[in-house]
C-alpha cells in the first residue's frame, strides 16, 4: 500500500488504547544517492507544541484518518540528523530533474517494502506551474535530490552498507578508522545501529557508544536485546551505566536492571529476558504466529515457554515448553497446555556457565527455561548465549580480520 506523505500532514496518532497523543507533522528519510530512500520515522507534535521522533518500527498501523503505534514513545524533543531529511519540509516543491527536464515535487509516496521497514517509492511531480500536468514517477526516474544530502561520505558508506547483514555490516565497521566509524554510526538509525553493536567486539561498542549523546545512547540501548545491553553496560564505568539507565523508559530500563544483578558467567547473566511466552489458553496458531516473527533468532523461536499470567517476565508460575516440532504436528486450534513438555527441569539464574553448558548439551537443547525461586520464568538461555561465553573474548575480531 502506497502512502503520500503530504496527506499525512496532519492526521491524529493513537496509542493503542486509542487515545490520541498528537499529530504527525513530516516524515523523516535517509537519501543514500540513488537507492529509495528508506523512511526512518514520523516526526510527532504533542501538546504543548513539542515535537518528538516516532520510529517507524514503532508505527502499528496507518489508516484513513489515522496512525496508531505500540504505546512507547521517546519525549525528548526530535532533532534532524545531519544526513536525514524532512519530506514535507525539505523534499516538496524542490525542482527536480526527470529526463533532463525540470520538474517540481508535489508529493512523495512511502510504502512498506518488509515488516516494519517503509521506503520511498514514488515520487508526484508536475512541470512549471501546472499542476494538472501531474506525473507519478518512480524513484529511479527523478534525480536532484542530492542537493539535500550534506553528508556525502557517511551516506556514500550507508548506501553501500544497505544491503548487509547486521553481523557483516559490524565487520566493515571495524575495518574502518575510528572517526569513520563514528560517523557512521551517528548517521544510522537507532534500530540500524543497535543490530550492528550486538554484532561489534566489546571495545568497538564502548568506544561507538561513548560519543553519541547520552539521550541518543539511552535511545540505542531501548532498542537491544535486554540481553546485550546489559552485557554493554556491564563494560562500562557505574557512573556511565546507571546515567544511561535513567535515561531509558522505565520499561525498557527495567528488564536491563534485572539482568545486571546477576554475575555475567551464570545462567541469570546469560539469558534474554524476552523469549516467546504464552498461557496456556493460547492455541498452536497464536504459537506458531509468535515464533514466526522475522526479528526472532533461531533459538528464541526453537519454544514457546508457556506460564501463567502476567506472560512478561518475571512471568507467573513456569509451567512448561512447547518446541517447534510439536507445534507442527498439532491441529492449529490445539491449546498449549495439552502439548507442553515437563519432563526437563528447568535452570535456576545462578546456575554457572560451566553447568548451563552441560545441561544444553546433555538434552541436545538449542534454549532452557530459567526460573526462579518463586517459580516464575525469568528469562531463557540459548545456545548463542553459551557460545558467546565460551569463546574468547576477541573471538568477534578473529573471524573480522579472517575474512
Amino acid at each position: 500500500m502506497k502512502i503520500f506523505v503530504a496527506r499525512l500532514a496532519g492526521t491524529p496518532i493513537f496509542d493503542p488504547a486509542g487515545d490520541q497523543i498528537g499529530r504527525i507533522r513530516d516524515v523523516v528519510v535517509g537519501l543514500h544517492d540513488h537507492l529509495p530512500p528508506n523512511v526512518h520515522g514520523m516526526v510527532v507534535e504533542m501538546q504543548p507544541r513539542r515535537r518528538v521522533f516516532l520510529p517507524i518500527t514503532r508505527v502499528r498501523g496507518i489508516e484513513a484518518g489515522a496512525v496508531v503505534f505500540t504505546g512507547r514513545i521517546n519525549m525528548r524533543r526530535f532533532e534532524k540528523r545531519t544526513t536525514e531529511t524532512l519530506v514535507i519540509g525539505e523534499m516538496l516543491d524542490l525542482t527536480v530533474q526527470v529526463g533532463g527536464e525540470p520538474m517540481t515535487v508535489h508529493d512523495v509516496a512511502m510504502e512498506e517494502t518488509s515488516p516494519s521497514a517503509w521506503h520511498v517509492t514514488k515520487i508526484a511531480a508536475y512541470r512549471g506551474r501546472r499542476r494538472r500536468e501531474m506525473r507519478i514517477l518512480d524513484w529511479s526516474e527523478v534525480s536532484g535530490f542530492d542537493i539535500l544530502q550534506q553528508d556525502q561520505g557517511a551516506a556514500g558508506l550507508i548506501a553501500a552498507f544497505e544491503s548487509l547483514r547486521a553481523a557483516d555490516m559490524a565487520g566493515a565497521l571495524h575495518e574502518l578508522p575510528a572517526k569513520r566509524r563514528v560517523e557512521i554510526a551517528h548517521a544510522l538509525d537507532d534500530k540500524r545501529l543497535a543490530d550492528v553493536l550486538e554484532e561489534l567486539p566489546p571495545d568497538d561498542q564502548i568506544g561507538i557508544l561513548g560519543k553519541l549523546e547520552p539521550e541518543r545512547a539511552a535511545d540505542v540501548l531501548e532498542e537491544m536485546g535486554p540481553d546485550d545491553a546489559a552485557d554493554l553496560l556491564h563494560g562500562l564505568p557505574a557512573e556511565q551505566a546507571a546515567r544511561l539507565l535513567a535515561l531509558m523508559e522505565p520499561n525498557e530500563a527495567a528488564p536491563v536492571r534485572r539482568l545486571l544483578t546477576y554475575p555475567d558467567d551464570t545462567a541469570g547473566g546469560m539469558m534474554t529476558s524476552e523469549p516467546v511466552i504464552l498461557p496456556p489458553t493460547a492455541t498452536v496458531a497464536d504459537a506458531l504466529a509468535h515464533i514466526r516473527q522475522q526479528d526472532l533468532t533461531p533459538a528464541v523461536a526453537a519454544q514457546v515457554y508457556v506460564t501463567r499470567p502476567p506472560t512478561e517476565t518475571p512471568t507467573g508460575a513456569f509451567l512448561g515448553v512447547a518446541h517447534f516440532q510439536r507445534l507442527l504436528r498439532e491441529p492449529p486450534s490445539t491449546l498449549l497446555g495439552s502439548v507442553i513438555e515437563t519432563a526437563l527441569d528447568p535452570i535456576r539464574p545462578e546456575l554457572p556457565l560451566q553447568e548451563v553448558t552441560s545441561y544444553l548439551a546433555n538434552y541436545n537443547l538449542v534454549a532452557a527455561p530459567v526460573v526462579d525461586e518463586l517459580g516464575r520464568l525469568v528469562g531463557a538461555v540459548t545456545v548463542d548465549d553459551v557460545l558467546d561465553h565460551l569463546l574468547p573474548e576477541d573471538w568477534r575480531e578473529r573471524v573480522i580480520h579472517d575474512d
